[in-house]
């Protein structure tokens, strides 16, 4: 280089006469990207391929608008094993050529708050390379921060400061606010929006309403990578996923200031009484030691939430909380009856409170009703199966959640991690630390679930409801409630006046009932989710739907039944499927494979006719990304005929009652297939036949096969 004049002019022409790979790390800017353009004179012609790493999604799709990809966060083995390598390297290192057990978990805690991202994993492995060693307990974003030894994440950090910096106010809070939940918790998506919304975090404008601003807020910080999907896909992105956890760099950088910020502070190990001061929102972790006097000495004048992990104790209500807004006890234990009650006297404000989990919880306290900021009452899998009259003075609730045993199907699963897509060609490819395509209102639970036991009086696992819930117009979500009592009927007489309904599960449908089921669902407005749980023999008795909801994205069907009512055809913006019913005939799911926009279809049936399942039809299910098929010893064949399904990527097959023989055909004419997941009781010619088919498909798609079991 020192012999060129002009080294632009150079590589100018270095670029016209060859094939070249052109990789330009860390651009912070658009104007950057034009003006590396224009000097390069690149073409979209030119036989080269350029490789753009940025920290900013708008970068990356400003530079390429179809090829651009998340570098998404390492998994802990894959992490590790990028840690010893590092660490390894030289005969200083503080890394033990022969590891205990205990050191292998003392640097997966380490890793966990490197938040997978191989630019601070090999920066910390360089570090320990050269003898130096990080203590857990030590202030690790202050040392990544000031330490020479750090100079590589100088870049890194310039961007997170400039962001945060930068950030729009309404935004900020909630960055701040994922403090709150413990490295590598997983969080409901919901739980987390529902939270941003009582506290105010986002509202309603004349644009759009808080939960969609909430949703948008999420968006933004899973774009970032602050919020990430557990075993991400790369369907993720562009799907409603349910779950999430918090990037454990970011959360290590994030309780670094928000004590500066004054906002969230968390009791954890042992805390001196001076220790501690006050804030916003309190954490109450696991492992703290439950001291009565720190407790006391804590100043809960400014309190707006709190949060307990592990074990409740009594004294954490207080006289002093009355304006305290969020109460979030979700799987805490010793949660009593007289607890709740005690919490609905001290702290009158609420607008957020889950008990989902706290299985001693046995009912609602009749005072409930005086909790009149209510929006959002989470009690599933407690042991509560009927809400006291006075809920319904609760005008301002929009969700409610119940439901008392895990028969009933959840959305806290995920889809499992595969490779992303390459493009045939492209000219320029570009990474970035935040992606995503296209936003579309999914949710993706698991299909199959373990039956649980019903808690006594719950016949069908829902709860019972008063009359008067046609009065709670504020409504947008009810699941799940029990119609099989005596006043069902004049229940879902009232679900007609609940015009504002987005999502809604009804359990015990029977003959006797499903009349006024089906009036109160029949061309509902709004309704984008539908859950029912029918009985025995109860076939045809959702026929009289007519006509369907139009917005409605999400069905859900169980039962015993062995018919599908005929309007399902009609669904065009039904984007997920899941059928657990008696059986299905090859007639029926010819009746599926021209819903234009279903995306994932579940299939689990007792029975199947002449024991097989046949896809077929030129470009039918041709939206179908994700499909779940349930196997017992019934199933003897599954085949997928040409030109079916041409956008499946992921397949999922559960078997049961240990399946001796399932035939699988046509797999090679799924052409983008990339991910095959086998799990279940089945014999050991299933597996190594799926492997020979996988083996020779020409995407080589990967194949996950989980320990087989021996349950039904």
């Amino acid at each position: 280089m020192f012999r060129i004049k002009d080294p632009v002019q150079e590589c100018r022409e270095l670029l016209q006469n060859y094939k070249c790979l052109i990789v330009i790390d860390g651009l912070q800017s658009t104007e950057d990207w034009d003006q590396i353009k224009a000097a390069l004179a690149f073409q979209r012609d030119n036989r080269s391929r350029i490789l753009v790493i940025s920290y900013e999604e708008s970068v990356a799709t400003y530079c390429s608008k179809d090829n651009w990809w998340n570098v998404e966060g390492l998994e802990i083995d894959d992490a590790l094993d990028l840690l010893i390598r590092t660490a390894s390297t030289s005969r200083w290192s503080s890394w033990p050529s022969d590891p205990s057990p205990a050191d292998i978990e003392q640097a997966k805690i380490l890793l966990h708050k490197c938040g997978g991202l191989p630019q601070v994993i090999v920066a910390v492995g360089n570090f320990m390379a050269e003898g130096w060693s990080i203590d857990n307990d030590d202030n690790f974003m202050g040392t990544l921060e000031t330490h020479p030894a750090f100079g590589s994440l100088r870049g890194l950090f310039d961007w997170v400061h400039s962001y945060f910096h930068s950030c729009e106010d309404l935004l900020k809070p909630c960055i701040f606010y994922l403090s709150i939940f413990p490295v590598n918790h997983k969080i409901r998506r919901s739980r987390l929006v529902r939270r941003w919304i009582a506290e105010g975090y986002s509202r309603d404008t004349k644009e759009r309403t808080a939960e969609e601003n909430a949703e948008e807020s999420f968006l933004d910080l899973r774009k970032l990578n602050m919020i990430q999907v557990p075993g991400s896909t790369s369907l993720s992105s562009f799907m409603r996923m349910p779950l999430c956890q918090v990037n454990g760099f970011f959360r290590e950088y994030i309780i670094s200031r928000s004590m500066e910020e004054n906002l969230v502070f968390e009791l954890e190990g042992h805390c001196s009484v001076n220790s501690q001061h006050t804030g916003r929102h309190l954490t109450i972790g696991s492992t703290w030691d439950r001291d009565m006097s720190v407790y006391g000495s804590i100043d809960f004048s400014r309190l707006r939430s709190l949060t307990v992990f592990g074990e409740w104790e009594s004294f954490f209500i207080s006289d002093k909380m009355r304006i305290v807004r969020v109460l979030d006890l979700e799987d805490t234990s010793s949660v009593t009856d007289g607890d709740l009650e005690q919490m609905v006297k001290l702290l009158p404000r609420l607008k957020f409170l889950s008990l989902r989990g706290c299985k001693e919880i046995t009912r609602l306290p009749d005072s409930f009703g005086a909790l009149r900021q209510l929006q959002t009452l989470d009690i599933r899998h407690t042991s509560v199966v009927r809400l006291p009259a006075s809920t319904t003075k609760l005008q301002k609730l929009q969700h409610i959640r119940a439901g008392t045993t895990v028969q009933l199907d959840d959305d806290t699963s995920i889809v499992d991690s595969l490779a992303p897509p390459q493009p045939e060609t492209a000219v320029t490819s570009t990474l970035s630390m935040s992606r995503l395509r296209r936003a579309a209102t999914l949710v993706l639970p698991e299909l199959w679930t373990h039956c649980g036991r019903l808690l006594p009086d719950s016949h069908n696992g829902g709860v019972v409801v008063p009359r008067g819930i046609g009065k709670m117009t504020a409504l947008h979500n009810i699941s799940v409630i029990d119609v099989s009592v005596a006043s069902g009927s004049a229940i879902l007489e009232e679900l007609k006046n609940l015009s504002q309904l987005r999502k809604l599960g009804v359990s015990g449908v029977k003959r006797e009932n499903c009349k006024e089921l089906c009036c109160a669902i029949s061309d509902h407005a709004h309704l984008e989710s539908l859950s029912l749980w029918l009985g025995t023999n109860q076939a045809g008795c959702l026929d009289a739907i007519s006509p369907p909801p139009k917005k409605l994205e999400s069905l859900k069907l169980y039962g015993q039944i062995d018919k599908l009512p005929p309007w399902i055809k009609l669904l065009s913006n039904l984007r997920k499927l899941k059928l657990r019913l008696t059986m299905i005939r090859q007639h029926e799911v010819d009746l599926l494979k021209d819903l234009p926009s279903l995306n994932i279809l579940c299939l689990s049936f007792k029975e199947f006719e002449y024991g097989e399942l046949r896809f077929r039809g030129s470009r039918s299910f041709r939206q179908l990304w994700i499909l779940e098929i349930a196997c017992n010893s019934r199933l003897q064949s599954v085949t997928f005929g040409d030109h079916v399904m041409p956008r499946l990527e992921v397949l999922k097959i559960r078997c049961c009652n240990n399946v001796p023989t399932l035939n699988f055909s046509g797999l090679e004419k799924l052409q983008i297939l990339r991910e095959v997941l086998l799990r279940g009781s089945y014999d050991n010619k299933v597996e190594q036949d799926m492997r020979s088919q996988l083996g020779k498909h020409q995407n080589k798609p990967g194949f996950k096969v989980e320990p087989r079991s021996n349950s039904s």
